[in-house]
């Protein structure tokens, strides 16, 4: 089905029940997007789909609908604790989202229940909230809900809720399998009745959603959903009403005319997008100096339990400026976004349109603009080969004020900006090394000086990518660097403690001076993390969730032992002393443990 046109909403074959014609009428949504006429009739005529259509489209809608109107329809009322839709979802952000949209329609419903499962909440504390108050309508990401169907011995035997099961949506499709959550699929796909009608929604077709289709949805209806205007032959996945833009400048330019930029745009909304975490940490804190009158807030992937605050917050703002991710790149309908930029490139095509797909949604214009150095210039053909998204040149701002001497003058006065600045510097090299674009973002051609130049730091870091290499064009500071405070009292009290204890060992040749190995490549770093991180969570769930009451006590004693530590406000002696005194854990463990403590500075 390549175009449906718009409709209203009692022109559909099955009515809608009167009260969710009066939300969709309260929320400003008199007319059906082409999405929602293609796929809502299918949907509540017992059909599965598979539906694929540009971002901004109105999916949400497309499957919120139908699972209110096919629960409403069902002859048995289910109990609290029988479950009857679930919509799985890649990100906490878009889960929280999903779940606010559904509130509108469930609220004049009462006899339904709706549950949120998300990462960075106490599983146990969704568990009681789910006994007490049952949970009809499950929105989740896939991790925390393949959780839950492991939470037997808690008195959640979610196997047996799911019996009931009308509805199941994957929302975001692509980006779930993207995100390597196709084991937690499968293994939620075993938990789920046969007998049950089923939703894939994504904005574009990959190879391992055509594999779950196969798998997941008993002879399915493909909706592929065309903008009017757009040819049936185009694969465009951006919408019609966004401009694209591009800005070519040197590595040492791209700050100054970000900042310019955003001086002049303070009263509109805006996206800007990172390659790295540590990117947005230490841009975040830059422009929230240097770009003054206006809200700005980061958001990204580490962030644990700030994220759905910020989200939200954000979401409810006239204008101001979002530091994101690409964790922001996805299915997030933030209101009234005027411009998404792109400091950083992202790694592959498709993000790069979903990023722009931020704004101009269902029907609302908005503009984007990507900035590239001289050398990826020829990304912009590439893109409107590879994605069909053409791109039209913006010219380089005028009478830009040079604002990274006050950056290095930041990083001078407070060791956490300096300490930032470095890490976001290594973060982008590796990042930039693993572009999926390798033929255009190479790494040998980076200009590092200049790059350098452009993270405003004040000498080069120790990495292996820079070994062997001379750079001339880059002046460091005459400054010591170790010389440089943390503002924050705390952290300068601690480190210098760290230093005269360094000290001491080195003048009496103590042996128990902490030993450095020589620095391995980030990207090798990181896949050790990872094949530690997988190792750790294949054994939790092996061995279940069954800590006794007293190890979970004497693990959050530890826990805020050594915060305090890190914080400055014991010694190490005395965080040592406190441990040995608990007489539950063994030297090595406090070793080890202290140890990782300085792996984090």
């Amino acid at each position: 089905m390549e175009h449906v046109t718009e409709g209203s909403w009692e022109s559909l074959p099955v009515p809608l029940h009167p009260q969710v014609l009066s939300v969709l009428r309260e929320l400003g949504f008199p007319y059906m997007t082409p999405v929602q006429s293609a796929t809502i009739p299918l949907f509540m005529k017992n059909k599965d789909v598979a539906a694929e259509a540009v971002t901004g489209s109105g999916k949400t809608l497309a499957f919120v609908i139908p699972i209110v109107e096919i629960l409403l329809r069902r002859e048995e009322k289910l109990k609290k604790s029988q479950v009857g839709a679930i919509i799985i979802t890649p990100t906490r952000e878009l889960a929280v989202q999903i779940e606010e949209v559904l509130s509108h329609f469930t609220k004049p419903f009462p006899q339904f229940s709706q549950i949120l499962w998300i990462g960075g909440r106490n599983p146990g504390e969704d568990v009681a909230r789910f006994k007490e108050l049952g949970g009809n309508i499950i929105v989740a990401t896939p991790g925390r809900l393949e959780d839950m169907f492991r939470r037997k011995a808690e008195g959640l035997d979610l196997a047996s809720c799911v019996r009931s099961l009308e509805v199941l949506v994957l929302d975001e499709a692509d980006r779930l399998l993207d995100m390597g959550f196709e084991t937690s699929i499968n293994t939620i796909l075993e938990f789920l009745p046969k007998q049950r009608r089923t939703g894939l929604f994504s904005a574009t077709q990959t190879q391992e959603v055509e594999n779950l289709v196969r798998a997941g949805l008993r002879n399915p209806v493909r909706i592929s959903v065309k903008e009017k205007g757009v040819a049936a032959s185009s694969t465009q996945k951006t919408p019609s009403r966004l401009e694209n833009f591009y800005m070519v400048c040197k590595a040492d330019e791209k700050f100054n005319q970000l900042v310019h930029f955003l001086r002049n745009h303070k009263q509109e909304k805006h996206l800007v997008f990172f390659s790295t975490c540590a990117c947005v940490e230490y841009y975040g804190k830059a422009l929230e100096a240097l770009v003054k009158g206006v809200k700005l807030m980061c958001i990204h992937g580490k962030m644990k339990y700030k994220r759905n605050k910020i989200f939200m917050e954000f979401r409810k703002l006239q204008s101001g400026i979002l530091v994101c991710t690409d964790v922001m790149a996805r299915g997030i309908d933030i209101p009234e976004v005027n411009w998404v930029l792109q400091y950083d490139p992202p790694s592959n095509a498709s993000a790069f349109v979903h990023r722009c797909g931020r704004t101009a949604r269902i029907g609302h214009g908005g503009s984007a603009l990507v900035f590239l150095l001289p050398m990826e210039e020829p990304y912009i053909s590439f893109l409107a080969i590879n994605q069909k998204c053409p791109l039209q040149e913006m010219k380089l701002q005028k009478n830009t004020a040079d604002l990274l001497p006050k950056l290095k003058t930041m990083a001078l006065a407070d060791r956490a900006v300096f300490e930032k600045g470095m890490k976001a510097f290594v973060s982008y090299v590796q990042a930039y090394a693993k572009h999926e674009c390798n033929l255009i973002f190479r790494l040998k051609d980076l200009d590092f000086a200049s790059l350098a130049r452009g993270f405003a730091l004040l000498r080069m870091p120790k990495m292996p990518e820079l070994r062997g290499k001379q750079f001339p064009d880059f002046m460091p500071v005459d400054v010591n660097t170790d010389t440089i405070p943390f503002k924050d009292k705390i952290r300068e009290k601690q480190r210098q403690k760290q230093l005269l204890e360094q000290q001491r060992k080195e003048k009496t040749g103590n042996d128990g001076r902490r030993k450095f190995i020589k620095n391995k490549a980030w990207s090798k770093q990181k896949a050790k993390k990872e094949k530690k991180k997988k190792l750790n969570e294949k054994r939790k769930r092996e061995e279940g969730s069954d800590m006794e009451d007293e190890d979970m006590e004497e693990l959050l004693n530890d826990t805020r032992l050594l915060k305090k530590f890190k914080k400055g406000k014991i010694t190490e002696e005395e965080f040592e002393k406190a441990l040995l005194t608990s007489g539950k854990r063994s030297r090595n463990k406090t070793d080890l443990e202290i140890s990782d403590l300085e792996d984090d500075y």
